[in-house]
């Protein structure tokens, strides 16, 4: 059964074994052997495992000593026991432990350990997780994330909900304190995708040496992302049927390069304009442009297993493309012939939202211009892009009208009363 057991003392006993009392019938007490050496009190008691536990306290905390019981014997009530000794393990020890057996890709991966070691080792690190509080938390979103941009502190929050989260289901903790009312999540404030003029696609594309300018058309005109541009094969292209197929991506994971499937783990077909269809099939027919075997790594560059495609674009030396160099020495020189800053909103994903602009200003619905981009959710298209559609309100002006002036001569709104 649970006690509290005192170490400094211990109930004194007659020649004949029995207990020695005072006058009023309590125990007298006599000092131990251990009498003012290390903790005073013990708790004492048995897990829900049958697995016999126990926790020392110093003189004077006795109350913390009956506290601490009343909680454990309450929790095992409960069943929301938690072994307080679990939670001692610091912070950076498990975090490391969870990134390595974390179910995701291995981009996912590395993106997640770069913000953790980055971001919340220097504040988190040395704590044992027990000891991240609400309170901790609190303070670290208000002065230990100070020069993080409002989207980046967001990532990384979402980062440490999730690794206490894991905390939590480990039996490291009993509540993530991530999730505490008290604790608020960062506010990301949305910022609105400013699209390219066509004009500016135009230039940009004449920036390009001529092996590389089809790459923008095939981003501007159907939507993929750079690295889903980088995985196009001649096999993913049908131009009979007018689809293209995004089958697999050039991932670049640690300095190394593997194919992958798309983001969200969806392939999906997107409408291939006739256009389009007859410049790819004419710039693969081309010789010093046609599709190149290559054979990657598939989804991690130290994985065994491997995949083959017949790659659309390539580098002068028929190599699958690495993001890095590209973007330095292939589309930064563009951007720069183009008058266009360099910088993180111009890159190449520009392209999916000049793509996206064109198709909402034609009317295409949000439900479709997701599934052709590759969302993982209408909705997070809808947030993305709804200020690029049409107004709502010049459309029910337009409707209304429409209706009205189309209405026979009889009596209703528009119509003028007959004189008396």
């Amino acid at each position: 059964m649970a006690h509290i057991e005192d170490r400094w003392f211990k109930p004194r006993k007659d020649a004949d074994g029995h207990f020695v009392l005072d006058a009023k019938g309590r125990k007298v007490l006599e000092p131990t052997s251990r009498h003012r050496k290390g903790d005073r009190y013990r708790v004492r008691y048995v897990d829900p495992f049958g697995n016999e536990k126990s926790r020392s306290f110093p003189d004077g905390r006795k109350r913390a000593a009956d506290a601490f019981l009343v909680e454990v014997e309450s929790t095992k009530m409960r069943g929301a026991y938690v072994d307080p000794d679990a939670g001692r393990v610091m912070f950076r020890e498990y975090a490391e432990n969870f990134i390595r057996t974390h179910a995701v890709d291995e981009s996912t991966r590395q993106n997640l350990e770069s913000r953790v070691r980055k971001h919340l080792y220097p504040y988190f690190g040395h704590r044992q997780i027990k000891a991240i509080s609400p309170g901790v938390v609190r303070e670290w979103n208000h002065e230990g994330a100070d020069g993080l941009a409002d989207s980046s502190h967001g990532l990384v929050f979402a980062s440490l909900k999730l690794i206490l989260g894991a905390a939590v289901d480990d039996g490291r903790i009993p509540k993530n304190p991530c999730l505490a009312k008290s604790v608020k999540k960062p506010r990301v404030q949305a910022t609105q995708v400013v699209p390219w003029e066509f004009a500016r696609v135009r230039a940009v594309r004449a920036g390009l040496e001529e092996r590389f300018r089809l790459m923008v058309d095939v981003g501007a005109g159907c939507g993929l992302r750079q690295g889903e541009i980088f995985g196009l094969a001649a096999d993913d292209i049908d131009t009979e049927a007018g689809w293209i197929h995004v089958r697999r991506q050039v991932k670049l994971i640690r300095g190394g390069l593997a194919f992958g499937l798309p983001k969200n783990d969806r392939e999906r077909r997107i409408p291939l304009s006739a256009t389009i269809g007859r410049a790819l099939l004419d710039y693969m027919a081309t010789a010093r442009y046609e599709p190149a075997e290559i054979t990657l790594p598939w989804e991690n560059p130290a994985s065994d297993e491997t995949r083959t495609a017949s790659l659309v674009f390539t580098t002068k030396w028929r190599r699958a493309h690495n993001r890095n160099t590209f973007n330095h020495y292939i589309w930064r020189p563009a951007l720069t012939a183009a008058g266009v800053v360099p910088g993180r909103t111009n890159g190449m994903h520009a392209l999916r939202h000049f793509y996206a602009s064109a198709l909402l200003d034609a009317g295409e619905n949000i439900k479709a211009l997701s599934a052709y981009l590759g969302h993982h959710d209408p909705g997070f298209t809808l947030r993305t892009y709804t200020h690029l559609m049409p107004a709502s309100e010049d459309r029910t002006r337009r409707a209304i009208e429409q209706l009205f002036s189309e209405t026979p001569d009889r009596d209703g709104p528009g119509t003028a009363p007959e004189a008396a």
